[in-house]
């Protein structure tokens, strides 16, 4: 069960932990591929969100959960730390991608746009036939089939 997180003084809270408190209501459909979850280090440092997506996702039926090594290692984004340090930002990138590329996923799974767009571009770069997608795209499709099924 996913731990209890740090409370935010704004009471901002991620959708997947309020997704996880509230639960699934939704028939949920297969998505039959192989996904890993990156863990956006605003949500897994700043919130303690590590848990919740991962418990979501773990939920659609198919889907095939890989662990990510060093998940919660920044992929380089960091707000626009990639334009403001472009090498360093472009060199966690490529480990990032190495380790997405590793564990054999069709699908990247991240919780925050510039995470997306930061994996994303190192991805295209490679050629890597792997998807980025955020982890609630996810959840949104496994709904869709479970209504046609």
């Amino acid at each position: 069960m996913p731990r209890a997180r740090r409370r935010s003084p704004s009471g901002v809270r991620d959708v997947s932990e309020l997704l996880v408190e509230i639960g699934l209501v939704a028939r949920l459909g297969r998505v039959e591929r192989r996904v890993t979850y990156q863990d956006a280090c605003h949500l897994a440092h700043g919130q303690g969100i590590r848990h919740q997506p991962r418990h979501l996702l773990r939920q659609i039926p198919g889907l095939r959960l890989l662990e990510l090594p060093a998940s919660d290692r920044c992929c380089g984004s960091a707000g626009i730390y990639n334009l403001l340090h472009p090498a360093i930002a472009g060199e966690l990138r490529e480990r990032k991608v190495n380790d997405i590329v590793g564990v054999g996923a069709e699908v990247v799974a991240v919780g925050n746009p510039g995470c997306l767009l930061q994996i994303e571009a190192g991805l295209r770069a490679r050629r890597a036939p792997v998807e980025t997608v955020h982890t609630i795209s996810l959840i949104a499709e496994a709904c869709r089939r479970g209504l046609r099924e």
